[in-house]
This record gives structure tokens, sequence and C-alpha cells, in this order.
């Protein structure tokens, strides 16, 4: 009997085509078949990167589970699969779960590759802690789930990351204010596109910035900060204490911010935020 085939889970690019990576490229030529979510985005891909593949099917929400029997008779038979979803990290708020756990199970090599991903390009792009994070996707559309949702995420001591459609941004992050407080925030758009963008501070600052925008735009994933505890409470009220003093005896705005960040710990952006809305008044 033949020996088993792979199957490969190959990171896209969430925007600009350069962030395929070389072993991605090696893997989608030569893979016997490709596994897209919508094979028209794919193979437009595949084509500005000038790739080749054997086989390319498609593997969505609709056809999941009839299309794992058919990839794992493939596997079964020395077929090397590579799945791909239309943009990011298969299986990240995309199918592949159902053939990845059944590839499991019938003793299938399941090899991940890594690469692009929304969620992590925008943590590390928010100015939010970073050590600790929890993914929560998309939340639901209806703003009593949503609320509902958002309450159990209330205590959650990490920064949280959301997906969310433009057309329902400034109705999420209004809830998003409504049940866990107005904190730190910072909205990535269109990451790694040509107008990709930041909007950073707190939920209500990105509020009135969508807000005088009329109609909003773009991919957006979002990264809140987490349940403030006490000590950063304390040193939140600290920091506004030491900005007013230091600015009071005409400090510039980047020796006060540099002093309070020193003194507080507090994320960089959120002391320039605090200064420069001090600044103001």
């Amino acid at each position: 009997m033949d020996a088993a085939g792979t199957l490969f889970l190959v990171p896209t690019p969430i925007g600009n085509p350069r962030d395929i990576t070389l072993r991605a490229l090696d893997v989608l030529q030569g893979a016997g078949v490709v596994a897209a979510e919508d094979t028209r985005h794919t193979r437009t891909l595949l084509a500005e990167l000038g790739i080749e593949v054997a086989k390319l099917v498609s593997y969505h929400d609709h056809n999941e589970q009839a299309r794992t029997a058919q990839l794992l008779a493939w596997l079964r038979a020395g077929t090397d699969v590579a799945l791909v979803s239309d943009a990011g990290t298969p299986l990240v708020n995309d199918p592949g779960y159902r053939v990845v756990a059944a590839a499991i199970e019938a003793g299938i090599e399941v090899r991940p590759l890594p690469g692009a991903s929304a969620p992590l390009t925008a943590l590390i792009g928010s100015g939010l802690p970073v050590h600790r994070f929890h993914y929560a996707g998309f939340l639901p559309r209806k703003s009593a789930a949503r609320q509902a949702a958002l309450t159990e995420l209330r205590a959650v001591d990490a920064t949280l990351l959301f997906f969310e459609a433009p057309h329902r941004i400034v109705e999420m992050l209004t809830d998003v204010r409504a049940v866990l407080g107005d904190r730190p925030a910072a909205l990535g758009r269109n990451l790694t596109k040509p107008d990709e963008a930041f909007l950073r501070g707190s939920l209500s600052d990105l509020l009135d910035t969508l807000g005088s925008e009329g109609t909003v735009r773009g991919q957006f994933t979002i990264a809140v900060a987490g349940r403030p505890d006490e000590a950063a409470d304390d040193a939140r009220e600290l920091a506004g204490r030491l900005t007013d003093v230091l600015l009071r005896h005409e400090a510039s705005a980047r020796l006060t911010t540099d002093v309070v960040r020193e003194v507080t710990g507090l994320p960089r952006n959120w002391v320039y935020d605090r200064v420069q809305q001090a600044g103001r008044t």
C-alpha cells in the first residue's frame, strides 16, 4: 500500500500578495490537490503569483462534509492536499476544522505552515498588551445577542480580538463600549493593503472618528484592551495627575509622554493619547 499523502494548511496573503512565503509557494506548486474556500479568488491569487496547480477544488461551509470525504480519499491514496482560505490562515474563522480532525483521526500527517494572520497583525500593531490575547472572531449580528456575548468576555484579562464588517462596525463598537466600558482599542483597517491604517485610542475616540466619515468602508480587525485591574486603574489615575502637573509646568508633550510612560508602565499609545487630550483642554 502506498504511503498516505500530507494535508498542508497554507496561509495566504490578507492583502499584499507578496506576503506569501517561499515555503507556501513550494507546497502549492507541489500538491496534487489545492482545496480552496473560493476557487475564483484563489485562482486569481495563483495567477498573480505565477503558480500553476495540479488540481483546484472548492472547500467551503456548504460542501465541507462531502468534500472532506473526497479529500481523505485522495490523501489515503498518497496525494498531498493543500488547504487554503480566501485570506490568512486556514481554520481561523474559515472552514477546515472538519478535514483536519478527520485526517488526524485517520492517522494522516497534518502540517500547518506559518504565515499571514489578520488577528496577529492587528494585535502587534495595536499598541495594546500582546503577552496574552483572546481571539473572539465575529460577534453576533443582533445587538442583544452581541451584548450577551460581550458580557461573557467582560472578565477576560487579555487583549480581545474581533472581526467586523464595515456596515456593522459602528454598532458593534457602540455595544462593546456599553458592555466593557470605554477601554483603549485599535482598529486595523485594510491590513497590508496600500491604504492600510490603524485608528488607536479609546472606544469613544474610535467611534468619533468613524462617525465623522459618513459611510464607513474597509475591512476591520479590532483589538480591545482586556479587563482593567485595580493596578491598571491606579496607574491610569497616576498618569493623569502626572500629565496635568508636567504640562502645567510647561513640559513638552514628548517629555511628558516619556516620563509618564516610564513611571507608570502604561502602553505608549495610551499615554500619548492621554497627553494629547490634556494638551487640548
